[in-house]
């Protein structure tokens, strides 16, 4: 590979880097806790590519980021927790992880979210529907925002069962939402190396 870097004009020599084994970078970033690196290998191993398909492996990685708040790892660890993929299935554990990915601004979280929401307000066992209602609607408004695919016809349909003033309180709530920062903000300007 550096025989190839010869090649090239000097003035692209001195500003390029030389090739590094992709893989052996994400581990090595990843073992100094860089969340994204850990999120990487999540993906890797459970979609099996870089990696024979190991979904324990996936979930420990994922667990590793979410644990510093990256909201894709928590919404694709609570995706393995609610199937049982790579870890035992706990509906009350995916719960605990989407709304943590819902409230680090996950769009995908938060439809998954309001959907939840949405089908406990129509469960007639609820005790508190009006609640559920107007928090099912404030995820699904704040996945729209986003451009969320599904998530404004959510909010209607969840609209026609609310009443003006839950409407109002979804849209206050929807307003003041904050979205939750990482624990430790990634600076990757310590992994670069000289050229």
């Amino acid at each position: 590979m550096l025989d190839s870097m010869a090649q090239l004009p000097w003035y692209r020599r001195l500003f390029c880097k030389a090739p590094e084994s992709g893989l052996k970078v994400t581990l090595a970033r990843a073992g100094r806790g860089d969340a994204d690196a850990q999120f990487g290998l999540g993906l890797k191993y459970s979609a099996g590519t870089g990696f024979a398909q190991d979904f324990a492996q996936a979930a420990e990685w994922y667990r590793k980021a979410a644990d510093q708040n990256h909201a894709l790892a928590q919404f694709n660890l609570a995706v393995m927790f609610d199937s049982g993929q790579g870890v035992p299935q706990d509906h009350t554990a995916a719960l605990v992880w989407i709304r943590k990915a819902a409230e680090g601004g996950d769009a995908g979280a938060q439809f998954s979210l309001g959907t939840r929401y949405h089908r406990s307000s129509v469960d007639s066992r609820q005790m508190d529907s009006a609640e559920s209602r107007v928090e099912a609607y404030k995820w699904f408004h704040l996945a729209a925002a986003q451009g969320y695919k599904g998530s404004d016809a959510a909010c209607e349909r969840v609209t026609l069962g609310m009443t003006r003033e839950e409407v109002t309180d979804g849209n206050q709530r929807a307003a003041a939402f904050v979205v939750r920062k990482p624990i430790h903000p990634q600076d990757h300007s310590c992994c670069a190396t000289a050229a």
